[in-house]
């Protein structure tokens, strides 16, 4: 089975939102950052260009684990149609997720100055779990999903106090952290159910890929269904709002939602969002074709890779522009995307050079 455009010109779109979200963590001096309980004071007014400047970049990181889950799954299966023993492939896969975790435990923790765990720890230590977990059926792993988006805000209510400490195994796997010594952004659990849905939908890929018909009326329905789950949720203002309730009925009220820890209705509009997104990708691929040096398939492609270099070089960047508003932030973004994409075309050229070379982790 071939590489599916369609994902990684979806992975791609990610990436390039991912760039513009952190340009304006580094050169924006009227940033909104306030997509938690923890983060947000009740009674602010958010600026309507800064907060949909933001709000546009929420759907990468659960894009990105969803598709890193769906990737995984066509990927143990391409193996194991080559004769590769399931030996094999768990050990890779441990060895990538720990790979991938350490990035953040290590590399980033070290550039922050403080431990600190990003959307890498989150996909590290997950793919490490979907070891043993994809031997199960694939109804099993989606109902578990299921579960632990439904649930998490249950436990949360019972176990996490918001203005007190929180316990480090808690911080780990389902409430947030920010502090000066350590932050947490991406506790595990709700992450994992993202990916242990990507591994369901990339397994329905498998299954139907004598057409695209199925995948399609497959995403098209649940991308529809999670948008009405997060009108109804939303409208009713309770359980599933992640504390987080409306302030009114403006679009910026509607769509202000938590994603430090993702909320149902964070969870349901992304997930939905990027549904609708990935079929009409899938439809239009046979139509207008796939160019094979596109620069949203180069950087679908490379995205891991993408993600370490942006922040080399809006580190770099960082030594040459000032501070500024949105109309700075765009421009930084354009001139990212334009120094990465040769880098990055340079590094898959490489990497499929040299397919069992260490770069396959990464």
């Amino acid at each position: 089975m071939n590489r599916i455009a369609a994902i990684d010109w979806m992975r791609g779109v990610v990436m390039i939102l991912m760039a513009l979200d952190h340009a304006s963590g580094f050169f924006n001096t009227e940033r909104i950052f306030a997509d938690s309980i923890l983060l947000y004071e009740p009674g602010v007014i958010l600026a309507t260009d800064q907060f949909m400047t933001r709000w546009l970049t929420h759907i990468c990181a659960p894009t990105f684990i969803f598709l890193s889950g769906a990737a995984l799954a066509i990927s143990v299966s391409q193996r194991q149609a080559l004769g590769i023993s399931n030996k094999t492939i768990d050990r890779d896969l441990l060895i990538r997720g720990g790979f991938i975790a350490l990035l953040d435990l290590v590399l980033l923790s070290f550039v922050a100055g403080k431990l600190l765990l990003q959307v890498l720890y989150a996909i590290g230590i997950s793919m490490m779990i979907m070891v043993p977990l994809r031997y199960l059926p694939a109804r099993t792993v989606f109902i578990s999903a299921i579960v632990i988006l439904l649930g998490s805000e249950a436990l949360l209510v019972w176990l996490w106090n918001p203005n007190a400490d929180t316990p480090l195994w808690l911080a780990l796997t389902l409430a947030p952290v920010f502090g000066e010594s350590s932050s947490v952004m991406y506790p595990l659990l709700p992450w994992l159910a993202m990916m242990m849905l990507g591994w369901v939908f990339g397994q329905r890929i498998i299954m139907a890929q004598q057409g695209n018909w199925t995948t399609l009326r497959l995403l098209l329905s649940s991308g529809l269904l999670a948008l009405v789950g997060f009108v109804l949720i939303r409208y009713i203002d309770g359980y599933g709002n992640m504390f987080m309730l409306l302030e009114g009925n403006s679009l910026v009220q509607w769509l202000h939602i938590s994603k430090y820890p993702p909320s149902l209705v964070y969870t349901a509009l992304e997930l939905g969002l990027m549904a609708i997104i990935l079929a009409g990708l899938i439809w239009l691929t046979p139509k207008i074709g796939v160019r094979e040096n596109g620069v949203v398939l180069v950087f679908g492609q490379t995205a891991l890779f993408f993600y370490l270099a942006h922040f080399a070089v809006l580190t770099i960047l960082s030594l040459v522009f000032d501070r500024g508003g949105l109309e700075q932030v765009y421009l930084i973004t354009v001139v990212v995307l334009i120094i990465l994409y040769p880098i990055c075309r340079l590094y898959r050229t490489i990497k499929q050079r040299y397919p069992q070379s260490v770069l396959r982790f990464l």
